[in-house]
């Protein structure tokens, strides 16, 4: 038994940085992990694996100088899944060898095993060799999420699958349907696409991803058709039947049924909080699986903390890094200024998507008169030379003030992109900042003053002046 300042239960994203931000305040950290190595979803199943594939699939497919080239022109005729895996298993390896080094360098002791509350400070790990207990002042709780499997969905690991076993398969499949439409659902449905995979995807919802610019969507869906995608908008999946044959029949509730050969089921993810024994510390995980938390990431039991996909919404990577960094900070009394207001939000999509601050329908909603401005990139020397016609960069602000409310890009590099926008929001800057400044020719950023010009000229005229602020 060994007796910590802080133990974390997970090494995925958030529970490294809470491990870290801990260590660096001098404290005593273990961080548990119940699988063979470090890295949790992020770097093993998810986030990592995912845009590797993507990225391997832009490259040999041709996809980006196909504009330039013609659409036929690519890098490989034939890209067999040993293509697309052999980036990602690279990438995979140094992403664990780096989690490791990180938590070498900061002394915190990593334990190999499946915890289980004994009690509010006390941890049961069972470890192959048996069980060991840990004391801590301070826990948090960054189990991730795992992807939901419904009883109904007979699953059975090759062409009925879950979106972590995607990266699984022995072969590209001939064709697939892709019940979901959601970030991780439109994600794989465009990359497949990509590949020269006929794509089905399947969503209850009037169109893809409702929190985001329904421009921006309108610019993904026509892309995605334009690449190969099927999609049904306002279905349901009533049945999936796998044949004798080994094809898969999909029942619709409306449309004719679709014959298949691998189902990919996508619709949502569930806290893995089962097991950790939170009933005997006086916690309960929602129907979902999830922890509730205030805004400081402390669970209803205060020094018991969680952080991450656990929570819930937003559920992203980068968001999950900065909550295990508060939680550590809160818990050890250090002052963390984490803006959650302005958060970016990035989809890995073909093409890739990325906004942070307000939509215009939030903005209506909250009765904000606002303006917009939008860049193409098509008319931008820089898009022209990359050959992206379909990319856009879209600025609201506020009609009075020229405030900056929220950006969304669509294109290239939208999740680089986005940064410029999130630091000029932060200090509360106007459009005026992206008018007077000069970018680099040619770049992408300078859409960002192609866009700004485009909504001053759209405000009536005289244009409102800036109301001149003093340097804090």
């Amino acid at each position: 038994m060994a007796n910590y300042d802080l133990l974390v239960i997970g090494t995925g994203p958030a529970g490294q940085k809470a491990a870290v931000q801990a260590a660096k305040l001098g404290k005593k950290v273990g961080i548990i992990e119940r699988n063979a190595v470090v890295g949790g979803v992020c770097i093993n199943t998810g986030t990592i694996p995912s845009k590797s594939l993507r990225e391997a699939a832009l490259y040999l497919s041709g996809f980006r100088q196909r504009n330039l080239y013609g659409a036929e022109y690519r890098v490989k005729d034939r890209i067999t899944i040993e293509d697309l895996s052999f980036q990602a298993t690279h990438v995979i390896t140094n992403g664990i060898q780096t989690v490791q080094d990180q938590m070498r360098r900061n002394a915190v002791d990593v334990i190999y095993g499946t915890a289980s509350f004994v009690d509010p400070h006390r941890l049961l790990v069972q470890q192959p060799s048996g069980t060991v207990e840990h004391t801590a002042h301070v826990i948090v709780i960054a189990v991730g999420t795992k992807p939901a499997r419904p009883s109904s969905i007979p699953f059975d690991g090759e062409s009925i699958i879950d979106t972590d076993e995607l990266l699984t398969l022995k072969r590209l499949p001939s064709s697939i349907v892709i019940v979901g439409g959601g970030v991780i659902g439109t994600e794989y449905a465009s990359i497949l696409a990509m590949l020269g995979v006929p794509v089905t995807l399947i969503d209850k919802r009037p169109r893809l991803l409702e929190f985001v610019d329904i421009e921006i969507i309108e610019t993904l869906q026509r892309q995605m058709k334009e690449i190969g995608v099927t999609l049904y908008h306002g279905e349901e999946v009533v049945g999936i039947q796998k044949e004798p044959d080994g094809q898969i029949t999909v029942t619709l509730q409306q449309a004719k049924p679709i014959v298949t050969n691998t189902l990919m089921y996508a619709i949502g993810r569930t806290g893995a909080s089962q097991g950790l024994n939170l009933e005997q510390v006086g916690l309960t995980p929602d129907s979902r699986g999830r922890l509730t938390v205030n805004e400081h990431f402390q669970t209803a039991v205060p020094h018991i903390y969680a952080a991450g996909d656990i929570i819930g919404f937003p559920a992203l990577a980068s968001t999950s890094m900065q909550q295990g960094r508060h939680a550590a900070c809160h818990a050890f009394g250090h002052q963390d200024r984490t803006d959650t207001a302005l958060l970016p939000y990035g989809i890995y999509s073909i093409p890739e998507i990325s906004m942070v601050g307000r939509s215009g329908e939030e903005l209506t909603q909250a009765g904000i008169p606002f303006g917009a401005g939008i860049a193409r990139y098509r008319e931008i020397a820089r898009g022209q030379i990359i050959g992206d016609e379909t990319g856009m960069l879209k600025l609201l602000f506020h009609r009075q003030t020229k405030e900056l409310l929220g950006v969304h890009i669509i294109g290239e590099g939208a999740t680089e992109l986005i940064h410029v926008g999130q630091a000029v929001m932060a200090y509360h800057g106007t459009i005026d900042y992206f008018i007077d400044t000069v970018f680099n020719y040619p770049t992408l950023a300078e859409c960002y003053k192609v866009a700004a010009l485009d909504g001053i000229n759209r405000l009536p005229r005289p244009w409102p002046a800036t109301p001149k602020t003093s340097a804090p």
